[in-house]
């Protein structure tokens, strides 16, 4: 026979976390090809004359390079957007604005792709608008209905331009997270000094070696 003192109080159970995804990352590779392309042109034309350049040459080239790369990165390679079920990060050329999905009013896409949040508009640099592409959607999209008329509905929801596509999809999870705790909080928006700085000192360079003549 067991005593009372025997008897073990049943632990509680242990509380289940939130699952946490990972953000979804949406990038153009058509910039990110061109960059890539104009990096390595920039960067083999200056190197060269860098190293084989005579008198002032290779100091012109060097701030040249300091002022052109930062900023060819910046605008091609860096953008990106990253959305989570807290927040949408957007990283543009020269900064990254942090929106909870609670400050988001909407995102839409005309002739670029724009965010609204705490009464300002942000451009989505990572998502580029294309009305070739749009305007291929739509035909193609038309062109199908008329081939099956019971399929009209879904296939307008489909046949988007890939622009198109992702706002929709961040529009969505603005509505499904709007309301979440874990979502709450005012636009923060931070300046990409790594591109500012080298940039700013390869103009300042350029200009004294221009001015001394």
């Amino acid at each position: 026979m067991t005593s009372p003192d025997d008897a073990t109080t049943p632990e509680p159970a242990p509380r289940q976390e939130e699952p946490q995804y990972a953000d979804r990352i949406y990038r153009s590779p058509a910039g990110i090809a061109g960059g890539v392309l104009m990096l390595a042109l920039a960067c083999w034309l200056g190197i060269d004359a860098v190293f084989r350049g005579e008198g002032r040459t290779p100091w012109l080239a060097l701030a040249a390079l300091l002022l052109v790369v930062p900023l060819l990165a910046a605008y091609t390679v860096r953008p990106a957007v990253f959305a989570g079920t807290r927040r949408l990060r957007v990283r543009n050329p020269l900064r990254t604005i942090s929106l909870p999905w609670a400050s988001v009013e909407d995102v839409r896409a005309s002739l670029s792709s724009e965010v609204f949040a705490g009464g300002r508009k942000y451009q989505l640099w990572a998502i580029p608008v294309s009305l070739r592409a749009r305007k291929k959607a739509a035909r193609r999209a038309d062109r199908e209905a008329a081939q099956d008329q019971y399929g009209t509905e879904a296939l307008s929801d489909v046949r988007q331009a890939p622009s198109d596509e992702a706002i929709v999809e961040l529009r969505k999870l603005a509505e499904l997270h709007a309301e979440d705790d874990a979502a709450q909080g005012e636009p923060v928006v931070r300046w990409a000094y790594e591109v500012i700085a080298p940039s700013a000192a390869g103009a300042l360079l350029l200009a004294v070696l221009l001015a001394v003549g």
